[in-house]
């Protein structure tokens, strides 16, 4: 249940939804009456939101009924999946965990993609059923399997502690491999003690991905075939602790987790250069680590990492406006 440490989260994509990282803004309605923030305990079968909007109707695939859209969100402590709607907090578990983390999630609007942390894996889940489909064993060693990203027909997931991607070569239909390919990351980057490579985003061309290295503050592209890096030049700026990442047109979102901050960072067309424009701060902001979108708010789960778990520790999202 929620009441497990949660960190991952992926907002709920329409099903045929040609990119996963291309968020659609539906009709703006904001004159409808605001319900008002819902801070349900996690305990009671709800994720507890705070500053929750009044959400609009987005379509539901292939399917008459039109639905409110949801987020997922994976725990640290047992790697459930957890479904929440966005308009209220209410949701439960979907999917439950192998007993090691889930943390980056994206979706493809009918299945879940979940980075399995020191497990050294990765799962693909099934949105209907709540099934495992299939799962990676990327390394045995030591490894940090942190985030993923759906680009084209493949799916890149970093390691934090090992210089490579994970690569899931996506068949016709979307039909999941029965392998990967480890990708060496070569170049600019060094990795050195701490968290490494995490949250990744394609860039704006779609050209390259883009990793961000959390020790140092830096932000890289990567050659998704060759593996090789460059520095994106961020004119001095510095994404230290940089986490989760969102992209949304030219602007790049970077969660900096323990500064409870995101940076809002505007690209070049390439992704090879950009500055940070603003920071966006909120002060119920406890350590968030990952970021998704809807309508004209974003939305971040706190991973608390400074406050000692119980059985009894509310987890919560924190929505604010772009």
């Amino acid at each position: 249940m929620c009441e497990k440490p949660v960190v991952g989260l992926c907002r709920a994509q329409p099903l045929g939804h040609r990119g996963p990282h291309e968020i659609r803004d539906p009709e703006d309605r904001t004159q409808r009456p605001h319900p008002g923030p819902a801070r349900q305990r996690a305990g009671a079968g709800r994720l507890e939101a705070r500053h929750v909007p009044a959400a609009e109707r987005v379509p539901a695939g292939g399917h008459r009924d039109r639905a409110w859209p949801h987020a997922y969100f994976g725990s640290r402590a047992t790697g459930d999946i957890y479904r929440a709607d966005l308009r209220t907090g209410k949701g439960s578990v979907i999917s439950k965990g192998p007993g090691t983390p889930s943390l980056g999630l994206k979706t493809d609007g009918r299945r879940l993609f979940v980075a399995g942390g020191n497990a050294g894996n990765a799962r693909v889940v099934d949105l209907r059923t709540g099934r495992v489909l299939k799962s990676y064993q990327f390394a045995t060693g030591t490894s940090f399997v942190n985030d993923v990203v759906l680009v084209g027909r493949a799916a890149y997931f970093t390691d934090s502690s090992n210089a490579v991607l994970y690569k899931l070569r996506l068949g016709r239909g979307g039909a999941l491999p029965d392998g990967f390919d480890t990708i060496p990351l070569t170049g600019a980057i060094a990795y050195g003690t701490g968290i490494n490579a995490n949250g990744i985003a394609p860039s704006p061309d779609r050209r390259s991905l883009l990793i961000v290295q959390s020790n140092t503050g830096k932000l890289f592209e990567v050659n998704p075939s060759s593996g090789v890096t460059t520095e994106v030049n961020l004119g001095g700026d510095s994404l230290v602790n940089g986490d989760g990442l969102l992209l949304s047109g030219r602007t790049l979102y970077a969660v900096l987790n323990r500064d409870n901050t995101i940076a809002v960072v505007g690209l070049s067309r390439d992704g090879s250069s950009g500055k940070i424009v603003k920071r966006l701060t909120h002060p119920e902001f406890d350590i968030p680590t990952t970021v998704a979108a809807h309508g004209h708010r974003l939305y971040l789960p706190n991973a608390r990492f400074s406050t000692t778990p119980t059985p009894d520790t509310p987890y919560d999202v924190v929505a604010v406006k772009r």
